[in-house]
């Protein structure tokens, strides 16, 4: 939580530096260049998501062989994967005159720039594949403080040589710099944690026979994968498409608070996507149907706090850091908001069909994204933002907020979908509810946001009072688990 606040700071900071020394078209590029990135990165197949499933149990039974077995054959497809990422990354960045022909920046740093970041997501395929083991043993976040003290080094020294000499090439260069940092330090931290780890990368091929579920898995999702990259990480460059660079810079800002907000929670639940995996390895179903409601609440619970926040807080904040200029069209922020309330509170059912290994319903994973693409280029090319966003709630209405459950429950839990509806539709009426009620009190609050910092402060913190009450009572009130979840917090302090 520290390291949060302390990134926290330093993001809003810097963006502003980086926005007025370095230009808002710099960072519309390296929004773009890091989702063209992400599309290379698909080669990645899922099999980090494939790898960490099959690592639950060796690590619940202390299997040391298995665990190493496992590894070996993680590294030995990585060694593939990197080959083929920076084959691809290279032929890609033949047409880079074609696709930045209207960029007012150079080719000169639009190439240096791309390299420096495919140089430092390499990284990870022939060195840091390790770090998946720290994640499904739920130590991510020693992953988080080794990496996080590199980040705010970083950013710093990015901030004062941005202020000092506005060079792009040195910008870039001290993010590629940092990325080989980080990696030494991660392998530090693995070798201390596990000093009888033993990799073989030449022993893959042998392991891969003696693992063909891995094979399966990982073509089941790759499906997935191409679809939460579409849905999730191409805003920047459908806007880059269909408006224009500078529009990315701006989306970006936005972004940029919604994340940080996010990471908030996220410095909290972080780590329970691997203890939902060793639950579900241990097979207790009671147990399991007891903190799935726990979870739940917890997620909706969260997705009501950030969508309140941000609807009520964010423009305000927006004039004060950036300038009035920079607020975007309020339906934007509204699409917004509906979108990360069902990203945020999908995260329970994701989790525990990520534990049981149910990745087989390809065909949702195809329909979601067709819905999607499809939705995107029509309304986008007609509404720019808007039209994107549309596209992206349409397609997870139909499939996350419908069908995931349904698959969770008739094929992880073996129960009836009936059961997880007559429980989540109280978790969405508290949310709209408590929105509601709050959005209509907050208007006698006896202070102007936008007037001052102080006052927005001042704002947001009675804001966010009147919300928290009226819905952490009403979920204590209504929601299933929510009991279940207070017993659990007292139980910690306890201890």
């Amino acid at each position: 939580m520290i390291f949060y606040f302390l990134t926290l700071l330093l993001a809003f900071f810097s963006r502003k530096i980086f926005l007025d020394c370095l230009g808002a078209e710099f960072i519309g590029l390296t929004g773009t260049l890091g989702n063209i990135l992400g599309y290379l990165n698909l080669a990645e197949l899922g099999i980090t998501a494939c790898i960490g499933y099959f690592l639950f149990k060796p690590l619940q039974s202390n299997n040391r062989q298995e665990i190493q077995d496992i590894l070996s054959l993680l590294g030995y497809l990585y060694n593939w994967i990197g080959c083929i990422i920076l084959a691809g990354g290279a032929l890609i960045s033949l047409f880079f005159p074609f696709i930045f022909s209207k960029a007012e920046l150079g080719l000169g740093i639009i190439y240096f720039a791309y390299y420096s970041f495919l140089g430092s997501s390499l990284i990870g395929y022939f060195i840091n594949y390790r770090q998946i083991l720290l994640t499904a043993d739920q130590k991510n976040y020693l992953v988080a403080i080794y990496f996080q003290s590199a980040n705010i080094l970083k950013i710093i020294l990015q901030i004062f040589l941005a202020y000092t000499y506005q060079n792009l090439y040195i910008w870039v260069g001290v993010e590629f710099l940092f990325g080989i940092i980080g990696c030494i330090i991660l392998n530090w931290k693995i070798n201390q944690e596990y000093p009888w780890l033993n990799v073989d990368k030449s022993r893959g091929k042998v392991l891969l026979k003696q693992y063909p579920e891995i094979i399966t898995k990982t073509k089941q999702v790759f499906i997935h994968k191409i679809k939460d990259f579409v849905l999730v990480k191409s805003d920047e460059l459908f806007i880059f498409l269909f408006v224009s660079l500078k529009m990315v810079a701006y989306y970006g800002n936005y972004m940029i608070v919604i994340s940080k907000l996010i990471s908030l929670f996220s410095a909290i639940t972080g780590s329970v996507g691997a203890s939902v995996g060793n639950l579900v390895a241990e097979g207790d179903k009671a147990k399991m149907m007891k903190v799935f409601w726990e979870f739940t609440t917890i997620q909706h619970t969260i997705a009501a706090i950030l969508s309140f926040s941000l609807y009520s807080f964010i423009e305000p904040f927006i004039a004060h850091w950036l300038g009035p200029e920079y607020i975007m069209d309020r339906w934007i922020l509204v699409l917004l908001i509906i979108y990360i309330y069902i990203t945020n509170s999908r995260t329970s059912v994701d989790s525990f069909n990520y534990a049981h290994g149910l990745y087989a319903d390809v065909w949702s994973a195809w329909a979601e994204l067709i819905i999607n693409v499809s939705i995107t280029i029509i309304a986008g090319l007609k509404w720019g933002i808007i039209g994107i966003l549309l596209g992206k709630i349409i397609s997870l209405l139909a499939i996350v907020v419908l069908w995931k459950p349904y698959y969770l429950f008739t094929s992880g839990f073996k129960e009836s979908v009936y059961i997880y509806w007559k429980g989540v539709i109280r978790n969405y009426g508290i949310s709209i509810f408590a929105f509601a009620l709050s959005t209509y009190l907050i208007r006698f609050i006896p202070f102007n946001p936008y007037q001052s910092l102080w006052e927005w402060a001042l704002y947001a913190a009675i804001g966010m009072t009147i919300f928290l009450t009226i819905e952490l009572g009403a979920t204590l009130l209504f929601a299933k688990g929510a009991k279940d979840s207070l017993s659990r917090i007292k139980n910690i302090r306890k201890k």
